[in-house]
Order: C-alpha cells, then sequence, then structure tokens
C-alpha cells in the first residue's frame, strides 16, 4: 500500500496535548499571512487551550515562506513546512495533516475569504458529537462565472463519481474533523488527492454550519479556468470509472442502432430495389463512428495514464524544509 507519509520526513507525535490544528496550504499567501496569524490567535487563544497553526507553502513565487519563518520565530505555536515544488493545494492538505498533531483538526484556505472567526462556529458544532462539521457559505461574494463553474462541475463529479458531495458551490475545504477522520484520509495513498470527496467516501457523519464568505482582496485565484478544468478531469478520472462505463453504454447504443439502420436497408431494398444513393449519410455516419471510437480511444488512455501514476508509487509531496525540528 502507498504510504502517504512516504516523503523526507516523518510525521511528530506531540510531547503535550494539542486540542486543535488549523492547516492552511499557501500559495502566493504573502499579503495575508500576518493578518491571517493575528486573526487565528485572536480566535483561538479563549477557545482551546493548546493549539497549533500549520502553514504549508506549495512552492509558490513569492515570499511566503519568509514570513512563516519569521511568523515561527515569534510564535512557536506557528509550525511551517515548505514544499519543495508547487504540489498542488490538495497535495499540500495532505502534508498539513500528516504533520498536524491536534485532537481536531481545522482546515481552511488562507486568502482570509473563509474568516478565521468563524472556527468557533465549527469548534462548537463539533463538540456536540461530530467527526465532520463543514462550512457553509450561507452568502458566496464569487463572482457569477466562478460560481456557475462550481455548480457545474460539483454536479458532473457527483454523477461521475457516484457521490452525494454538495454541488450546490456553498461548501469549500473549511471544516473541521476529528482525529480519528484525519487518521483515515492520512491512510489513503492515492496519488490524486481531493479533500472533499475523501471526507464524503469515507462516510462519517458530516455537520454543517452556516458561515460569512468575504470577497477576495488583494490578487487573484491561483486557479485559472483551464486549471480547475485539468483539476476537474484530474479528480473525475481518480474517483469514478463511470466514463469507461459510459463509453460502453455509448458503444451498445450506437451498434444497436446500425443494426436497426441495416435491417431498414435491408427492407428497402427488398422492396424498392437497390438504388446509388446515401453518400452524404455514409461520409457523416462514418465520420461520427470515428469520433466516437477516438474519444473511447482517448477516456481509455487517461485511465492508463492514472495507473501509470499510482503504480509508480511515488511521494505524495517533498518537504524541503520545515520551522521545526523532526
Amino acid at each position: 500500500m502507498h504510504d502517504p507519509a512516504a516523503h523526507s520526513t516523518d510525521v511528530v507525535v506531540p510531547s503535550e496535548r494539542i486540542d486543535l490544528s488549523v492547516v492552511v496550504p499557501v500559495y502566493r499567501g504573502a499579503p495575508f499571512l500576518h493578518e491571517l496569524h493575528r486573526r487565528l490567535v485572536a480566535t483561538l487563544e479563549p477557545l482551546v487551550a493548546c493549539f497549533e497553526i500549520v502553514l504549508v507553502e506549495d512552492g509558490g513565487p513569492d515570499e511566503s515562506w519568509s514570513i512563516i519563518e519569521t511568523l515561527a520565530r515569534q510564535d512557536p505555536r506557528v509550525r511551517g513546512v515548505a514544499l519543495s515544488r508547487n504540489f498542488g493545494q490538495h497535495h499540500a492538505i495532505t502534508a498539513g495533516l500528516c504533520h498536524a498533531r491536534g485532537q481536531w483538526i481545522v482546515v481552511m484556505d488562507g486568502d482570509l475569504q473563509d474568516p478565521p472567526e468563524e472556527i468557533a462556529k465549527l469548534w462548537a458544532k463539533a463538540q456536540e458529537g461530530h467527526d465532520c462539521v463543514l462550512a457553509r457559505r450561507a452568502q458566496r461574494t464569487d463572482g457569477s462565472s466562478k460560481r456557475l463553474s462550481s455548480w457545474l462541475f460539483y454536479r458532473v463529479f457527483n454523477y461521475l463519481a457516484d457521490l452525494n458531495y454538495r454541488y450546490d458551490g456553498t461548501v469549500a475545504n473549511f471544516s473541521i474533523i476529528s482525529r480519528r477522520v484525519a487518521d483515515t484520509i492520512n491512510g489513503m495513498g492515492e496519488a490524486v488527492r481531493f479533500y472533499g470527496g475523501f471526507l464524503t467516501w469515507t462516510g462519517f457523519a458530516k455537520a454543517y454550519v452556516d458561515v460569512k464568505h468575504v470577497r477576495r482582496l488583494g490578487s487573484e485565484s491561483a486557479y485559472t479556468f483551464f486549471k480547475l478544468m485539468k483539476l476537474a478531469i484530474t479528480i473525475i478520472l481518480a474517483h469514478s470509472n463511470k466514463p469507461l462505463r459510459l463509453c460502453v453504454y455509448a458503444g451498445l447504443l450506437l451498434s444497436a442502432l446500425a443494426f436497426v439502420g441495416g435491417m431498414v436497408h435491408i427492407v428497402r431494398v427488398v422492396v424498392y430495389g437497390s438504388s446509388v444513393m446515401g453518400w452524404t449519410s455514409l461520409i457523416v455516419s462514418v465520420w461520427f463512428s470515428t469520433g466516437a471510437i477516438i474519444l473511447a480511444l482517448g477516456i481509455l488512455g487517461l485511465y492508463i495514464d492514472r495507473i501509470f501514476t499510482e503504480v509508480k508509487h511515488r511521494p505524495l509531496y517533498i518537504v524541503r524544509k520545515t520551522t521545526f525540528d523532526e
């Protein structure tokens, strides 16, 4: 089995009990880090006795890591993890979960669209006995195109992956999970990581709380349209074999239509005689069937690529350095 912790460092067992860890993947997060730290500390100090903030720098081009090092020197509750390159948001979350030592773990983005103050609501709901509590954005402040793309992605994802993941676009990564949920996700060794999909697949009972959602300030999201499309295709292929089954169904349908068309043609020849007709329909049918075959082969090739990636058993991420001793 592929060990998700197979990287350059080992997960450290804490010498003291950590009540709550906050895992934040960071990519081009320099404009937000000082404010994020200030608001997290102000929120967590009255909430729990002992906490930590795990900032995972995902190979960004800015000064995020230098700021994380400064924060860690000033506040020992800040634990910085720098990855060797940009592995992607969900791999950075995986690295954070592997290094988080808390009995409860909050996962959130670092751009302050999800206010740190809302952690108190997640914590209170979790103490009612829920292993997993997800933040539900009561009113999203993203643009209409972003909301539409999120809705469309999760709608298609649910259909293809056979998961009941919320497709209304109101739920993202902002959540709190128990230690046993985090350990379960850490034990999942797939090369393709999708935090929300993992939470759904594990089957742990979930609760939801409504939180505020703030418009992103200072910079644009790192996810361009093409990056989102690539991520969507990769995640769907990693979580579902339904596209392959749909290709089989499409092939059966085309075969049935061809059989019916052939029978109709035979009847016409018997009744009305043969004539040289149908050049256009013949070319169209050839092009259509050829395109369908190429599409099916392309989908099959994408799955073979996924298999190729999985069987190599490469580390899910590589840690370049940390702000703490392993």
